[in-house]
C-alpha cells in the first residue's frame, strides 16, 4: 500500500502532487494507492471559529479523487473521539491496517495527532522504526507563490476563477443538491435549479455564464448568485440558482455540478418584474452565445 494523506480540499495543484508521488511509488511496489482524508475539515471539531469554508462539497471531493487513478480512499469520520487520538496512535493504526505500508506521502506542512503533535519529521522517525517511506511533498509554485487551499479561497472570493482553476488544474466549480425553490423562475418563464451550497466559499454575487454537468455531459447555464433584490422578499437570502438553457425536466434531489466559465454582469435590482424578464432574455443569449449555444428561453 502507497498512502497519500491530507484534508485535500480543492484537490489542487500541490494535492495532486502528493498523489502523484503515492501513485509513482505503487507502480514502483506493484501497490495500490489510498487516500486517507476526512469527511469535514478537521478544524470544525478542534476549532469550529477557524473552520474555513470548503471549495469543494464532501460528494464533489470524492468524485475528483475517483477520477485522479485513486485505488482506495479511507473516508474518516473526524469527529471528537478521532481528534484525540495521538499522532503514534494514527500512524499505528495505518500499519496495522495497510500491511504491508510502503509509502505515506504528504504536503511538507502536514501535522496531525491530538493538539496537532505530529509532523514530518516524527513521521519520518516513526516510518523508518516500521519499515515505511515518507515523502514529504514541497508546494507548487503559482505566480511565485505556493499554492494552497487558503489561496484559491481568496481568489474565489475576489471573483478571480481564472486564477482558482489555474491553481486547481481544473476549470472552478460548485456542486450540491438541488433543492424546492419559491418558483418565481418558472413564473418568470426560466424555471431555475436551486442548489443547496451553503456553507461552500462562492464567487462574489452576479450573473454568471456556466456549464453544468448532468448525466455525462456538460449543459449550457446560467447561474445566479445574490438575494434577488427586484423581488423585494421580506426576508432576503442568498441564493444560488441555475437556469439550463437547453434542458426540461425534473432535477429535485439531484447532485448537481455547475462548472463558472464567465461573470456576465453584478446583481442589481431592476424598476419590474417586466426589466428583469428583459434581462434575463439579455443574460440568456450572451451566454449562450459564449457558451457556443443556442441561448434557448424557458424550458
Amino acid at each position: 500500500m502507497c498512502a497519500a494523506i491530507g484534508v485535500f480540499d480543492g484537490l489542487h495543484l500541490g494535492h495532486q502532487a502528493v498523489l502523484s508521488r503515492a501513485r509513482q511509488d505503487a507502480r514502483a511496489a506493484n501497490g495500490l494507492v489510498v487516500v486517507v482524508t476526512f469527511d469535514r475539515h478537521p478544524n470544525s471539531v478542534v476549532s469550529p471559529e477557524r473552520t474555513p469554508s470548503p471549495i469543494y462539497s464532501l460528494g464533489q471531493k470524492l468524485g475528483v479523487l475517483e477520477s485522479l487513478a485513486v485505488d482506495v480512499t479511507w473516508l474518516i469520520p473526524f469527529d471528537h473521539d478521532f481528534s484525540r487520538m495521538t499522532a503514534e496512535e494514527f500512524v499505528g493504526r495505518l500499519v496495522r491496517d495497510f500491511a504491508p505500508l510502503h509509502s505515506l506521502s504528504v504536503g511538507a506542512s502536514f501535522t496531525f495527532g491530538y493538539r496537532r503533535g505530529g509532523n514530518l519529521e516524527l513521521l519520518v522517525r516513526l516510518g523508518r522504526a516500521a519499515g515505511f517511506q515518507v515523502h514529504g511533498l514541497e508546494p507548487v509554485l503559482f505566480d511565485g507563490e505556493p499554492v494552497s487551499s487558503t489561496r484559491i479561497r481568496e481568489a474565489i472570493r475576489a471573483g478571480d476563477l481564472a486564477g482558482a482553476s489555474d491553481m486547481l488544474g481544473r476549470p472552478y466549480s460548485v456542486a450540491g443538491p438541488v433543492v424546492r425553490g419559491d418558483q418565481v423562475g418558472r413564473q418568470l418563464g426560466f424555471p431555475t435549479a436551486n442548489l443547496a451550497v451553503t456553507g461552500l466559499v462562492l464567487p462574489p454575487d452576479g450573473v454568471y455564464a456556466a456549464e453544468v454537468r448532468l448525466d455525462g455531459g456538460l449543459r449550457p447555464a446560467v447561474v445566479n448568485i445574490g438575494c434577488r433584490p427586484t423581488l423585494r422578499s421580506h426576508s432576503p437570502a442568498r441564493r444560488f440558482e441555475a437556469h439550463l438553457l437547453e434542458f426540461d425536466g425534473d432535477l429535485y434531489e439531484r447532485e448537481l455540478e455547475v462548472v463558472f466559465r464567465r461573470r456576465l454582469r453584478e446583481e442589481r435590482r431592476f424598476g419590474s418584474l417586466g426589466e428583469l424578464e428583459a434581462q434575463i432574455r439579455r443574460d440568456i443569449e450572451t451566454a449562450g452565445e459564449f457558451l457556443g449555444g443556442r441561448g434557448k428561453e424557458g424550458g
